[in-house]
């Protein structure tokens, strides 16, 4: 895992885009254990091309024990290389000391992440979650303990915004600024060039403390997104807090006891301001004590005032004064409960759990619920199946604990401050980002339908199409996309932008999902790879004089290049590719560098060696000693029985070969001219040319470039096709077939 700032390349490239499909374009699938069609027990698994991202891991808080987990067993934990968790709240994160030490995450390589703020604060929810089940839960119900906390945040990795983050070979990701609570984040993933955005729980109205939810600077292809609020418009926050305080002062001045059921973190401490500034601005409320009953809120302070830097320009701005708006002037912690025992006229109390289902907040809540002059507002957005959630329904009795029913009297109001988009914000945020594919999670069912129709209704009118999914748990969604392959050319390549349909050569280097193309010479100082050569060498006995081996090569192969290696020993080079060498009167060495073809011959070269003795020319030729063994001069470079080749390209035939090429034509055509190999001056189009004729047709042959002319199209494929035959049959496979030199590939590889 690396982790550094995102970098600029400023090495002058010339794309080239490779367009495919296919093979080549596996899916993106999507498949969601929790938070699909329903609130709660976020976690989505993203998985493309081989690389498995698993976004949030959370408990249900409606349901207890084993129940209120995702579905985990829908998954091989092994196998997923990272896991992100976007904030700290427990419907996100909850399940996350659950899946690091109770499944088989432990035995693959996969990391967590989160932001600073979160990791901090993720810490202490948890053991507060772990207190509260032992409290109010039996032993089957209890997921994992103050151990498996603290081992699962030891191991989790803490990330900063707008930090590149590179897991393995083309994953990584970005956490950029959600809102929502101090140190959430929405996450871009980016696999194998494939963009995701995973939103987790996202703000776009910027409150007391926090900053709203950025637009990441990258347009992702999928977007994952909350739809907590579905078609709903929230009132303007203006009108929100004026609201809020004026339920508060009332059930206060009545003489009432007001309950704001809170989470330990986020809108609790936003409501605690909020309640500091209107009670230093109301001096007839001052004598009315108000209390945030949570040690656990007590605690968090120190993380907040800690991650001031992550907040919006006015926390800023009031630290830099060295005014701390977090030390609160009228909002106090209560630590202990007799307290409000003691204390018998109105009050504020903000308590957890948010939703009621346990805690402080519950406990007040079955001792207030029977005096009218008390009341409960609910602050937050209350999941289907809670306490809250049931309260807001104003029923006449409530459930207690303890057994039995409780009636209830006290008002009970909501109006929310969850920090969660609603449907203009939600519509407007999906259209700047411009994804091609919207996923809808973390929203009920019926409020994620009525979103999706108003979304496409929105689009449908400017003209546009959208594609919106809302993918119920454990029903993998799978996405398809044209796959566009982008080549860069680097190096020498690029000292110059080719031309629009020429062909551009070089090595295509594949890492992590991306391709370079580059001159070799430039390989070791882009990629810090390097070329290397296998020289092959092996040694054969032969018993037959040097003369005979020549003969033998010469048969198979046409021609041989005589020569002396290092040491001054006679060679026989094959085909460039394979030197024989005589090392002594009874051994020979084929050498070669190692490479398809090379090896190809070097292998043909062995097979002819080997057969030397089992030849009967072998034995001709010892009984008759071969001319060549009598002489004395030098041989040339090259040793042929052929005339010179004639000037021209490295295709032309040898005199003789034309001939046998002027045979061949009179074989399908009948009498041929026969070339003339000097001509005087001024008459050079008649060298070395041959004249066909056939029922008073005319075709020229020029043995030189070896191409034909005629007026005749018929005529000149017909004698095109029996020149390309001939020269297959009577040209030498030494100059049919050309492998590597050994010396030319040293001087390639600086050898």
């Amino acid at each position: 895992m690396r982790r550094h700032a995102r970098r600029h390349d400023y090495t002058k490239s010339a794309p080239v885009q490779v367009v495919s499909g296919g093979e080549d374009a596996p899916s993106l699938k999507i498949t969601m254990l929790g938070a699909g069609q329903e609130v709660g027990r976020s976690c989505c698994v993203i998985e493309h091309r081989g690389k498995k991202v698993v976004c949030d891991a959370g408990l249900h808080p409606a349901y207890p024990g084993m129940g209120s987990l995702p579905f985990i067993d829908e998954l091989d934990w092994s196998t997923v290389d990272a896991i992100l968790i976007t904030h700290f709240h427990v419907d996100h994160a909850a399940a996350l000391p659950y899946v690091m030490e109770k499944t088989n995450f432990r035995d693959g390589h996969g990391k967590v992440y989160m932001t600073h703020a979160t990791k901090a604060i993720y810490g202490l929810t948890m053991m507060d979650t772990v207190r509260i089940h032992d409290q109010n839960a039996d032993a089957a119900g209890r997921l994992y303990d103050e151990a498996d906390v603290q081992a699962s945040w030891q191991s989790t990795i803490a990330v900063d915004y707008h930090q590149d983050i590179v897991i393995s070979g083309g994953l990584r990701f970005t956490p950029y600024h959600a809102g929502h609570v101090l140190g959430a984040s929405m996450f871009l993933i980016e696999i194998a060039g494939l963009k995701i955005l995973y939103t987790g729980d996202y703000s776009r109205e910027e409150d007391r403390h926090l900053v709203i939810a950025e637009i990441p600077p990258v347009k992702p292809d999928v977007m994952i997104c909350e739809s907590t609020f579905g078609v709903h418009t929230l009132p303007d926050r203006k009108d929100k807090e004026e609201q809020f305080t004026t339920l508060v002062s009332n059930i206060v001045k009545r003489g009432g006891r007001c309950l704001m059921p809170i989470p330990s973190f986020g809108n609790g401490q936003e409501l605690a301001l909020l309640l500091d500034e209107f009670w230093d601005q109301h001096p007839e409320l001052q004598s009315v004590p108000v209390y945030f009953a949570s040690g656990l809120f007590q605690r968090g302070m120190r993380v907040y005032k800690t991650y001031v830097h992550t907040m919006n320009a006015n926390i800023r701005a009031r630290f830099a004064r060295r005014d701390n708006p977090f030390d609160f002037k009228y909002v106090k912690w209560l630590k202990d409960r007799r307290r409000l025992e003691e204390h018998k006229g109105p009050c504020v109390v903000m308590a957890s759990a948010q939703f009621m289902s346990f805690g402080l907040s519950r406990e007040l809540l079955e001792d207030w619920a029977a005096d009218a002059k008390n009341g409960v507002i609910v602050t937050g957005y209350s999941i289907e199946g809670t306490m809250a959630r049931t309260l807001l329904g104003e029923p006449d009795h409530i459930d207690s604990l303890k057994g039995g029913t409780i009636p209830r009297r006290l008002t009970v109001k909501e109006i929310s401050f969850g920090a969660h988009v609603d449907y203009a914000q939600n519509s407007k945020f999906i259209q700047e980002i411009g994804a091609q594919h919207v996923v809808l999670v973390h929203g009920e069912a019926s409020q994620m339908a009525r979103l999706r129709a108003a979304l496409r209704d929105t689009y449908a009118t400017r003209g546009q199409e959208i594609n919106i999914h809302t993918p119920k748990n454990c029903e993998p969604l799978t996405l398809t996309f044209r796959a566009e392959r982008t080549v860069k050319a680097i190096g020498s390549l690029a000292a110059s932008r080719p031309v629009h349909g020429a062909p551009v050569k070089g090595l295509l280097v594949s890492k992590d999902f991306s391709y370079t193309l580059l001159d070799h010479k430039d390989l070791r100082d882009f990629t810090g790879l390097s070329t290397s050569t296998i020289e092959q060498k092996l040694s054969i006995p032969i018993g037959v004089d040097w003369s005979v081996v020549r003969w033998h090569l010469e048969g198979m192969y046409g021609e041989v290049e005589e020569g002396t290696d290092e040491e001054g020993r006679p060679s026989l080079t094959v085909m460039h590719a394979v030197s024989v060498v005589q090392v002594d009167s009874t051994v020979a060495e084929l050498r070669w560098s190692s490479n398809t073809s090379n090896d190809m011959i070097a292998d043909s070269a062995l097979a002819v060696l080997l057969g030397i003795d089992a030849s009967p020319a072998t034995v001709k030729l010892t009984s008759n000693p071969h001319p060549h063994s009598c002489h004395a001069h030098p041989h040339p470079q090259t040793h042929s029985h052929a005339a010179p080749s004639v000037k021209g390209n490295g295709s032309s035939p040898s005199s003789d070969e034309f001939d046998d090429l002027r045979l061949f034509l009179e074989a399908h055509f009948g009498e041929v001219t026969a070339p003339k190999r000097t001509v005087e001056d001024g008459d050079e189009d008649e060298l070395l040319v041959m004249d066909v004729e056939v029922d008073g047709k005319k075709a020229r042959v020029d043995l030189i470039s070896m191409k034909v002319e005629s007026e005749s199209d018929e005529l000149r494929s017909r004698v095109e096709a029996v020149i390309e035959m001939a020269m297959t049959t009577i040209t030498p496979l030494s100059r049919l077939f050309m492998g590597s030199e050994l010396g030319q590939v040293k001087a390639e590889n600086g050898g």
